[in-house]
């Protein structure tokens, strides 16, 4: 196949043609090595680490005996368990795969691989079906699906059971949503249905767009017997949808494994980093080039001693034959210096930071409280090295459906002739909480739905009294929508809604006695009570954007023609008649309550019609439908004429049924200083409800402003109206904000933080969104969108979402956060430096792409405040006292230099060297790193401030890095010259001289080794069995292993490795050197103490402020605040038909979506 397909072209039942291009077959591969491959490909990956690669050229001039001053087992021991610790990571990373809805398996990915690869499915083979396997299909093939059976590859759409080729499908794991969706055949082959002749002797030629991501688009043509016929989106079933309520169906398959828009989506992620890796490895760089400033330094150090001193020695230390003069000798100092002080750059930095991040990783995936019952599914940490970014997050982008909702529709309240329905009532009429006992009975009716429910019995009472309008409001539910009905048991009913609202409504009338039963294109059979009503549809008014509502004209079995309308309250208000004023009054009140309750409402109304008027109406529509120009418009304006004179019902509010706990977590992130935007493909109006309903728009806001721009100009002018009335002086050129933007020339830079006047949102559609996203534009968004509490983007494409995350890394250089659940969220998933995946009911596509995993949006703030802060802080302690410790360790060799003759001689013996931060030092500060809570859980999700100083970056950044430094420095200043002063011409009480290296090199090793155990002390907060163990039992190791080495046997056995012999007997019963070990201690100690004692009083943050006030507030219990209830009539949001198809009762009253035998039932 070339590099790059420019047009797939593909002929069908022809795979000696097909083969020509060889295009992939349909095995799907996700793993990362092979068995073969993966010693040298991850050894590649390894040694692309700066560090890794600095230790392996060490240990190669460790072998050069010229200037090697350390044992080469010094570098290599640790480089082996380091690349060792990291190899077994990755290898586990790609082998094990967790699989969404089975937490308690774990599949290998090569497994994963083969159970998906060898589905079996029907294939179309010389006139015969024959089953195979996933892996051996071709692009050409025709191919057999089933009922609830995924599909296979992306297919074209040939034929199925259903009339006119339609085939509905569910594409929960492409964009999250479950109500269905519904494909047609091309009409060039939908008659073939189940010929297999016809199928086998199907030769058509495709020739369409190669293969791309782009999950809503698709154009190629089809020619067949010398015609062509165009293919678009609707014609093509991708894989990973689910073939619903659809016997059978026949496809084309069209592009295979990696070519289909699925695994496009699912395509490798890029490699993430996290802010303290970029900034680890600057810091790495900083400490090379100090590490060669010392080295040039102290060979310049040496060179002079050679010139001046050195020829003293020479009588008894001679030069080597290659030294042949003392700058030869200094540049060989150079290198053996180089030697020494290379842990400067440690080692096991890299293999402690992942053994970290595994540990938090685990703590995570064991979280009881992100474990989501209902599913059996726990939290997932999906990679091992995002943890402690999860503590600098600032902005969240969430999709909406299956995130945020669980995109199922309760009918939750309603009004009927002013009178509100829905509040529970207890005996003595006082409305009580909503509880199971207080569920309405309906055994009265046998087609109910079992899985619905309401509280007001009232309401079952006013329906069984057979009040009026209660009974045409009920009515109007049941014949006023576009749904199917199936009824596959007898007496038991499965409604096929377009829209998840649509369902609720025809589900609540069901409940309620009134039973939409089934349709043909002229008649619609409701059961009314129990009785068996047939109505015969004249007209359905179709749904559209502008109108937003729906009506339908039927006959009654009375003779009376009736207009049923329902739709956005503020549209139908104006359609109804002058008597009904005081009615709708009424009704807009309580709407207002419905609204602020988070509810989505609409209006009901209806109108008898004259039969006389009617036939002149239906003339007119006749003729406005079969017109070729402006068919929508006029008919638009046939319908206005009929939907007018209304007599208003009452209103139904729908509860969007939000995912426990969403408004509860947005207000904690919010308090955290988290923004929240909704990137989402639906449209404004779900969109803009939702937004209320989770609080990230409030009532009080002070405006939301709308971006509904059709050009670049105009969208511009709306984006700086907004920043106008939001901070008037940003339009100013002497703003200091524009100053400093005007001085950037290049970009992008960081946009700086701008504060407005008050509290505001943002909503901005996909097509505006394309143009406020254009190089000219994008700036400008950005800066609007920022100073927004809230923003909402709707109608967005799935490259849309990533541009708009990728806009605010670009210009904010921020962390940011992506969640979503559907293959059209992987876009931004991927493109965030954190991809969060929803797991739930909806769809599992993007947990694939994602880095870490759960259930609940709501798991969000545990993620985020609880387990993202700890990591943070772990990892900052961990990175200061890890850089601290190597720096006092390594800087004592710098000063030894001036007393040895600048000849690279160590100061510690070579196994100190060796076991120091593999051993000695290691277990302590893993212990504080996986074991350490500033706070508890509780206090870090009630008081979300608490998450600012990783926003901010606080505890480790290059000044930190500075203050290690120089802490370092003088605790290797401290370390070295008091053991020093100790030992210079001193003698045991028995007259001996202990004033020898290696009683000096015990000295200075054994008080490092305390003064670091008591660092880590100072530095845990919070202890446990473990940190005990670990800090007290590394002393005490420290003890046991020199005395080890330093024992008769060892020495003895091998002088030329072991040759402290009997010197930590000799020198630790010395109280001498307990003095200066105690002495020591003190002097490295005083500083740290002083400076955490006097920091929250002279630089308090406020994270010190915040503790103080948690104190307090234990103390003092504040009462809670006051809500005041603020209406606002201009936000009141319609429910109708919000998933809604412009179209869809056409295709209703053509017959197109009813099978042969529903026009024969009766």
């Amino acid at each position: 196949m070339p590099q790059q397909e420019e047009e797939r072209i593909l002929q069908a039942n022809n795979r000696r043609f097909n083969s020509l291009f060889e295009y992939p077959d349909n095995s799907i591969k996700t793993s990362k090595y092979s068995f073969f491959n993966f010693l040298p490909v991850n050894l590649f990956e390894q040694f692309q680490r700066l560090a890794n690669a600095y230790f392996l050229i060490l240990l190669f001039l460790q072998l050069i005996p010229q200037i090697s001053s350390l044992a080469w087992y010094t570098t290599v021991i640790p480089l082996i368990v380091v690349l060792s610790i990291t190899g077994v990571k990755d290898a586990i990373d790609d082998v094990v795969k967790w699989l969404p809805g089975l937490p308690s398996l774990h599949l290998k990915r090569h497994q994963s691989d083969q159970q998906v690869n060898n589905r079996s499915v029907l294939i179309l083979v010389n006139g015969r079906i024959e089953e195979n396997k996933w892996r051996n299909v071709q692009v050409g093939d025709i191919i057999k699906l089933e009922n609830d059976h995924p599909v296979t590859a992306d297919v074209l759409l040939l034929s199925s059971s259903e009339p006119y080729g339609l085939t509905y499908i569910e594409t929960a794991d492409l964009d999250g949503e479950t109500n269905l969706k519904v494909k047609q055949a091309v009409s060039a082959t939908s008659d073939m249905e189940d010929n297999l002749e016809l199928l086998s002797a199907f030769n058509g030629e495709v020739r369409c767009e190669p293969p791309n991501n782009k999950l809503d688009r698709f154009s190629g043509t089809l020619s067949y017997l010398g015609d062509t016929y165009f293919l678009d989106y609707e014609r093509l079933l991708l894989r990973g949808c689910i073939i619903r309520n659809t016997d059978w169906c026949y496809g084309l398959v069209v592009y295979t494994g990696p070519d289909t828009k699925l695994m496009q989506n699912s395509g490798r992620s890029t490699f993430k980093r996290t802010h303290i890796d970029h900034l680890m490895n600057v810091l790495v760089l900083w400490i090379f080039m100090l590490l060669g400033g010392m080295c040039f330094l102290l060979s310049i150090g040496h060179g002079i001693w050679e010139s001046n001193r050195g020829y003293h020695f020479q009588a008894f230390l001679p030069w080597e034959r290659y030294i042949t003069s003392s700058a030869a000798s200094s540049a060989l100092a150079f290198w053996s210096y180089f030697i020494v002080l290379n842990t400067m750059v440690p080692i096991s930095l890299y293999v402690s930071v992942e053994i970290i991040r595994l540990g938090n990783s685990y703590y995570i995936n064991w979280d009881r409280k992100m474990f989501y019952a209902p599913k059996n599914t726990p939290a997932q940490a999906r990679t091992t090295t995002l943890n402690e970014e999860l503590g600098q997050v600032e902005y969240v982008f969430s999709d909406k459906t299956g995130t945020l909702t669980e995109n199922v529709m309760i009918f939750n309240k309603c009004s009927i002739n002013g009178k509100t329905y829905g509040y529970s009532y207890d005996e003595n009429g006082q409305c009580v909480p909503k509880s199971p006992s207080n569920k309405v009975d309906f055994s009265y009716n046998h087609l109910a739905d079992p899985k619905f429910s309401f509280y007001d019995k009232t309401l079952v009472e006013a329906v069984k009294s057979e009040d009026p309008l209660v009974y045409l409001f009920f009515l109007c539910l049941s014949l006023c929508h576009t749904v199917m009905s199936e009824e596959k048991v007898e007496g038991e009913l499965v409604y096929q809604a377009q829209s998840p609202d649509e369902g609720a409504l025809v589900t609540a009338s069901r409940n309620f006695g009134f039973v939409f039963h089934s349709r043909t294109p002229e008649t619609i059979t409701v059961i009314e009570m129990g009785r068996v009503r047939v109505y015969r549809l004249l007209a359905i008014l179709d749904f559209s954007n502008e109108r937003k509502r729906m009506s339908v004209i039927v006959q009654t079995p009375e003779d009376r023609v009736m207009l049923f309308c329902k739709g956005a309250d503020t549209i139908i208000y104006e359609l109804l008649h002058p008597s009904c004023a005081a009615l709708s009054d009424v009704t807009m009140d309580q709407l207002d309550d419905f609204a602020s309750e988070g509810l989505r409402t609409l209006m009901v109304a209806y109108r008898e019609l004259d039969k006389a008027f009617f036939q002149t109406w239906i003339k007119k529509h006749g003729e406005a439908w079969l017109t070729l120009e402006n068919r929508e418009k006029k008919l638009a304006l046939v319908y206005e004429e009929i939907e007018r004179d209304l007599v208003l019902l009452g209103a139904t509010a729908i509860e969007d049924k939000l995912q426990s706990g969403v408004p509860e977590t947005i207000v904690t992130l919010n308090k955290a200083k988290i923004k929240i935007w909704v990137l989402t493909g639906d449209k404004q109006e779900t969109a803009v409800n939702i937004a209320y309903s989770c609080r990230i728009f409030k009532d009080e806001m002070d405006a939301v402003f709308m971006v509904e721009g059709t050009d670049r100009e105009t969208v511009l002018e709306e984006l700086r109206t907004a920043r106008k009335k939001m901070k008037p002086e940003s339009l100013l050129e002497s703003d200091p904000i524009n100053i400093y933007l005007a001085r950037k020339s290049k970009m992008p830079f960081k946009a700086v933080d701008e504060v407005p006047n008050g509290s505001y949102g943002l909503v901005i559609s996909g097509c505006s969104l394309a143009y406020a996203l254009e190089s000219n534009t994008e700036f400008e968004l950005l800066r609007t969108a920022c100073m927004c509490k809230g923003v909402v983007c709707c109608r967005m494409t799935p490259l849309q979402k990533a541009q708009v995350v990728d806009l605010v890394k670009r210009y904010k250089k921020v962390v940011t956060l992506a969640i979503g659940d559907g293959a059209n969220d992987i876009g931004m998933i991927k493109a965030a430096h954190i991809g969060v995946g929803i797991s739930g009911q909806e769809g599992m596509q993007a947990t694939l792409s994602s880095d870490f995993s759960f259930c609940q949006f709501r798991y969000l703030q545990r993620l985020l405040l609880v387990h993202g802060r700890w990591s943070y802080n772990r990892m900052c302690k961990f990175l200061s006292y890890f850089f601290y410790k190597n720096f006092a360790f390594t800087l004592v060799h710098f000063w030894y230099a001036f007393f040895n003759g600048f000849s690279a001689q160590t100061v510690y013996d070579i196994w100190f060297i060796t076991f120091y931060n593999l051993i000695y030092t290691s277990l302590p500060i893993l212990g504080l790193s996986l074991f350490e809570k500033d706070v508890n859980e509780t206090w870090s999700l009630c008081y979300p401030e608490l998450y600012e100083p990783g926003q901010h970056n606080l505890y480790f950044n290059k000044k930190e890095f500075i203050k290690c430094l120089l802490h370092g420095i003088y605790s290797s200043f401290v370390l070295f010259f008091v053991p020093m002063g100790t030992v210079f011409n001193s003698e045991r009480s028995d007259g001996k001289d202990i004033s020898d290296f290696q009683s000096f090199s015990l000295l200075v090793q054994t008080t490092l080794i305390w003064v670091m155990t008591m660092q880590i002390a100072l530095s845990t907060t919070y202890w446990t069995m473990i940190n005990h163990a670990f800090t007290w039992g590394s002393l005490g190791l420290y003890f046991c292993i020199l005395f080890l080495l330093c024992s008769d046997g060892l020495c003895l056995m091998f002088p030329s490795v072991f040759n402290f012999l009997g010197v930590a007997r000799n020198g630790l019963n010395q109280p001498q050197m307990w003095l200066c070990l105690v002495l020591s201690s003190v002097l490295c100690l005083i500083p740290l103490m002083g400076y955490n004692f006097l920091k929250p009083i002279l630089w308090p943050i406020n994270v010190d402020k915040v503790l103080n006030r948690i104190h307090f507030c234990l103390k003092h219990p504040l009462p809670p605040p006051v809500q005041i209830k603020v209406k606002h009539p201009g936000l009141r949001r319609s429910a109708y038909a919000f998933s809604h198809k412009q179209g869809f009762g056409a295709l209703i009253t053509s017959g197109k979506t009813l099978k042969s035998r529903a026009f024969t039932r009766r």
